[in-house]
């Protein structure tokens, strides 16, 4: 019932298509399908249902290979019910012809009986009943009752991101019409349009918080996508793509004749229809606030490396005091350590709380000798939780200057300065009775503050974006836009949290020292009257 060893040998001995030429040739599997096979493949020798989702560059046949698999399935197997859904007429038309020309073109005794169909639906029976009693149905998105009475053993869902109406809705109804069983197949395949639903099932199925397995193929990925290079002088941007995908020179030839002919000699959209990795592919439909370019390139530089260690901290509390702090590694952490702490050197934290709850609790922890991120906290918790977290982060690197954001809630940095935690970041404020400066804990974002703090961060990623290490935190950044009023803020249905605690991180930095210091043994209070007096002398804003 699922994906057989015999499927690929069934789809490129017996299956026919339309080449670009228009002749009838043999369907012969490329790379990029290969890929997509084996993926299915794999969840169906592990006994699982075979969900996957692909981000795809345009022309890699991913459409055709899934109307294959699917046909197959149907064909030769009875009581089987499968669906297509395109995002408009004329694609949902192509796909039915597509799975005609399969059966038109099968050896005469492989063809199952058919009956014929006004609609575009292909029904394997025969008028006395007898036959596979199976289907395949094409239909195309903008109603979304389309599907809701049907139950599908195979659903094939093309060019989600384009589809038209309440798609959630469809395709909520779609999925439910699959029952979850291992012989059950759904391939939700689309080119990327932007930041929307399908991003978001994307991002879900990349972290493993959806059945779905993630199968992306970059351009370059194609074998046919190459010309003849005439020996013109890489540029800087070549030389980089160069290195980072072990590309050779007539790909890089096909990539500049593609974009100066394909895409009107827009670099942009040559990224979003023939991307080099999932990042470019799902372009910011708003203004970036960050160099988007610089941002995607160290990512690709980070894919591959791993935290140096995840965890958490373990401690003994008694209502007053933490005491006995211990590193805990597990996988699954809510800390990422990039670099370990060093000895004498000094350390800032920037934080960020959950706001409404539908972000994460931040903590950025920099080296402030050089800037360089070297830690980042992240989880759904409780304030106090993550105020002992915070705590025990601070104190694992020597005692770094905390700042957290007050704006929503003044809870973490208050409980911090109820377990007497050593070093508050302080902000002067002017009492409006007495018109006296005064010093309060944490940072407030206001109108004067939140500028400043962006615009620090935006040159970071600008000139030292080598010094950011959270995949995470650049991912974010992406979708960190300039809205139809000009102001920076996360799109609509993304999150800001690490963007603000790291641009309050690298803010609060002047309160720390920025060299290796001897730190002495000091009570708590002699700490305090010391980073007060420090403050009065250079103090901040926010």
């Amino acid at each position: 019932m699922g994906m057989s060893i015999n499927t690929k040998k069934y789809i490129e001995e017996y299956l026919k298509i339309q080449d670009k030429n228009a002749k009838i040739i043999p369907l012969k599997l490329n790379k990029p399908q290969l890929k997509l096979y084996d993926a299915l493949e794999k969840q169906y020798r592990e006994g699982k249902p075979q969900r996957v989702i692909i981000l795809k560059a345009r022309q890699m046949g991913f459409s055709t290979e899934t109307e294959a698999i699917i046909f197959k399935r149907t064909a030769t197997k009875h009581n089987i019910k499968s669906g297509i859904v395109t995002h408009e007429a004329s694609a949902t038309n192509n796909l039915f012809d597509m799975s005609k020309r399969f059966l038109d073109n099968l050896p005469e005794i492989m063809k199952p009986e058919i009956k014929k169909s006004n609609a575009k639906e292909l029904v394997f029976n025969n008028d006395k009943g007898t036959g596979l009693n199976s289907t395949i149905k094409c239909m195309t998105a903008g109603n979304d009752t389309i599907g809701r009475s049907d139950t599908f053993h195979n659903l094939h869902i093309s060019e989600y991101a384009f589809w038209t109406g309440n798609k959630i809705k469809t395709l909520i109804g779609l999925l439910q019409a699959v029952p979850g069983t291992p012989s059950t197949v759904i391939v939700i395949e689309s080119t990327a349009n932007g930041y929307d639903d399908f991003k978001d099932m994307w991002d879900k199925a990349v972290e493993g918080k959806n059945e779905f397995a993630p199968v992306f193929c970059a351009w370059w990925e194609l074998e046919e996508y190459r010309r003849e290079y005439d020996g013109f002088e890489l540029d800087e941007k070549e030389i980089k793509l160069k290195e980072l995908y072990d590309l050779d020179n007539e790909q890089l030839a096909w990539r500049r004749w593609c974009i100066q002919n394909n895409c009107r000699g827009d670099l942009n959209l040559f990224k979003q229809e023939y991307p080099s990795n999932p990042e470019e592919a799902f372009i910011s439909s708003g203004s970036c606030v960050f160099d988007k370019e610089k941002i995607v390139t160290r990512i690709q530089e980070l894919k591959n490396v791993k935290p140096l260690k995840q965890g958490y901290f373990d401690y003994n509390y008694d209502g007053l005091a933490i005491t006995n702090i211990k590193w805990i590694n597990d996988s699954n952490g809510i800390i990422k350590i990039y670099k370990d702490v060093k000895s004498k050197n000094p350390y800032v934290i920037g934080g960020d709380t959950a706001g409404d709850g539908s972000d994460n609790f931040i903590g950025t922890v920099l080296d402030n000798t050089n800037g360089e991120q070297v830690a980042e906290l992240s989880h759904q918790t409780d304030e106090d939780l993550y105020a002992r977290q915070m705590y025990c982060l601070g104190m694992y690197y020597n005692q770094a200057l905390i700042g957290i954001e007050v704006n929503f809630s003044t809870f973490p940095e208050k409980e911090l300065e109820r377990l007497k935690y050593p070093k508050l970041y302080q902000r002067q404020i002017e009492d409006s009775q007495t018109h006296k400066f005064q010093l309060k804990g944490g940072f407030k974002t206001t109108s004067i503050t939140r500028p400043i703090v962006i615009a620090g961060l935006v040159e970071i990623f600008r000139d030292d974006i080598d010094k950011i290490n959270s995949i995470e935190l650049l991912r974010e950044a992406l979708s960190f836009v300039r809205n139809e009023k000009g102001k920076p803020e996360a799109e609509t249905g993304k999150h800001d949290d690490r963007v603000m605690a790291t641009a309050i991180a690298y803010y609060i930095r002047p309160q720390q020292s920025m060299t290796i210091e001897v730190f002495k043994d000091k009570t708590w209070e002699e700490e305090r009257e010391e980073q007060n007096f420090k403050n009065y002398i250079n103090y901040g804003v926010g």
